[in-house]
C-alpha cells in the first residue's frame, strides 16, 4: 500500500509538472535581459549593470526574470548572444557597446517579435524597424559641468599657470563623435570657470581602446610628463585614476567616483529611466521611442564632487546647471570657440542645419538630430597627441 500511494504522488507530479507549476522547481522565462562589453571591473559597464538590475528590482523582476551577459566583444557573439537571450524567453535585450550595433539590427530583423534596443548607436532612425531602438543622453552637459569644476580647482593652481596658460590633459578612448564631443565639452566648461586672465590648452592622448587599464595608465603618465597639471579622462579604467593620484594630479572621472583624494569630480549617465521604460514597454507593451535621449531633467546626466574641490563649488556648479537647464547657457556657445581659427556658422547632420539661434545664443545643438553625438571637430586649444581609430 505505501508502494502505490508512493506511485500515485509520483505520477500526480509528473502532471503538475508538464503543466508547469513552479513547486516543481521549473525556473521563470527572463523578461529582458541585458548584453555588456565587457564586466564590473570597466566603469562604463559596471554603470549600466547597476542601472540594469535597479530597474529589474524597481518593476518587481526575480533574478530569475533577467539576464545579464558580460564580456561579450563587437563582433557576431553578439548576434548569437541576442538570439540565446531570445531562445531563453527574453521579449527586450539591450547591449551597450557601439560596435554592437550591427548585430543588434542583426537580430531585430530576424526576430521581429522582440525588442533591441542599444546604447551610443546612430543608425535606428535610418533603419525605421519597430523594434529596434537607439539610446543615449546629453552627457556632454555632464562633462561641462565636471569640467566647471576643474577650472575652479585651476584657479587655486596659478602656479601652475605658465605665462597664464594651464595645460591639462584628456585620456581619450577613441577618435569618435562621441569621444571628441566629450572632451570639448568638458575643455569649454573648464575654460569657463577660469578667472580673468587666465585660459588653458589641452592634450588629448588616445589608447585605441575602451578598456584598457595599463594603455589608460601609459597615456595618462605621458600627459603628466607633458607638462598637464590636471587630467580627466573618457576611457573605463581605474588606469589614469590611479596614475593621477601616483603623481597628486588633480583628476576629473567618468562613470563614477575614484575613491581617490585627487578626484574633484565625476559626471555619468544614468541609465536607470530608461531601463525603467523599456523593462515597461517588455511588460506591458508600452511604446519606446525610436531615438531616445536623456537629459539634466530626467535624471539621465548626474554629476557629483570628489575631496579635491574648490572652496564654493558646489553652489557654482549648481546655479550653471540651473542656466542649462532653463537654456541660458549652451554648452557649445559658438562664441565661446573657434575651429581653424574661425568662428563656427553651419554644420550639417545630414540635410539638418544643427548650428542654430535662440535666446541670442548662436550654438551647435548637440544630440537634437540624434541621440548620439555629433560634435566631431577638433576646436582651437586642443592637440592630440595621436591618432589612435
Amino acid at each position: 500500500m505505501k508502494k502505490l500511494f508512493t506511485l500515485l504522488v509520483a505520477a500526480v507530479m509528473t502532471v503538475a509538472c508538464c503543466f508547469g507549476l513552479t513547486a516543481c522547481g521549473e525556473k521563470e522565462k527572463p523578461v529582458v535581459g541585458l548584453i555588456t562589453l565587457h564586466g564590473e571591473a570597466s566603469t562604463y559597464d559596471k554603470n549600466f549593470i547597476d542601472a540594469f538590475k535597479a530597474a529589474c528590482q524597481k518593476n518587481g523582476l526575480k533574478e530569475s526574470q533577467y539576464r545579464i551577459v558580460t564580456d561579450i566583444d563587437e563582433g557576431s557573439v553578439c548576434y548569437d548572444t541576442a538570439a540565446d537571450l531570445v531562445d531563453k524567453g527574453c521579449k527586450g535585450i539591450f547591449a551597450d557597446s557601439f560596435g554592437h550595433e550591427q548585430f543588434m539590427i542583426q537580430a531585430a530583423k530576424a526576430f521581429k517579435d522582440v525588442q533591441f534596443y542599444h546604447a551610443t548607436g546612430v543608425n535606428a532612425l535610418a533603419e525605421n524597424l519597430s523594434n529596434f531602438h537607439n539610446a543615449f543622453a546629453s552627457i556632454y552637459e555632464g562633462r561641462y559641468l565636471a569640467g566647471y569644476a576643474a577650472g575652479l580647482k585651476l584657479n587655486t593652481m596659478k602656479d601652475k599657470a605658465v605665462s597664464g596658460v594651464f595645460t591639462v590633459g584628456y585620456v581619450g578612448a577613441y577618435t569618435y563623435a562621441e569621444v571628441i564631443s566629450g572632451y570639448t565639452s568638458w575643455f569649454l566648461g573648464l575654460q569657463a570657470a577660469l578667472d580673468e586672465g587666465y585660459t588653458a590648452e589641452m592634450k588629448v592622448q588616445f589608447t585605441g581602446s575602451w578598456y584598457d587599464e595599463a594603455g589608460e595608465k601609459t597615456a595618462a603618465e605621458t600627459l603628466i610628463e607633458k607638462g598637464c597639471v590636471l587630467i580627466s579622462q573618457h576611457a573605463d579604467s581605474m588606469g589614469a585614476p590611479t596614475a593621477c593620484d601616483t603623481a597628486n594630479i588633480p583628476n576629473v572621472a567618468y562613470n563614477g567616483s575614484t575613491g581617490k583624494d585627487t578626484l574633484v569630480a565625476y559626471s555619468k549617465i544614468n541609465w536607470e529611466p530608461y531601463f525603467d521604460m523599456m523593462i515597461k514597454n517588455a511588460l506591458n507593451g508600452t511604446s519606446v521611442v525610436t531615438d531616445w535621449c536623456g537629459t539634466l531633467e530626467t535624471g539621465s546626466v548626474q554629476w557629483a564632487l570628489g575631496p579635491n574641490v574648490a572652496d564654493g563649488t558646489l553652489a557654482a556648479i549648481q546655479t550653471v546647471e540651473a542656466e542649462l537647464k532653463a537654456g541660458t547657457r549652451k554648452v557649445f556657445d559658438c562664441s565661446k570657440f573657434t575651429v581653424d581659427g574661425n568662428p563656427l556658422t553651419t554644420f550639417k547632420v545630414g540635410d539638418k542645419e544643427v548650428v542654430k539661434t535662440a535666446d541670442g545664443i548662436t550654438y551647435f545643438s548637440e544630440s537634437e538630430v540624434m541621440s548620439a553625438p555629433y560634435f566631431s571637430m577638433n576646436i582651437d586649444g586642443i592637440e592630440r597627441l595621436n591618432e589612435r581609430f
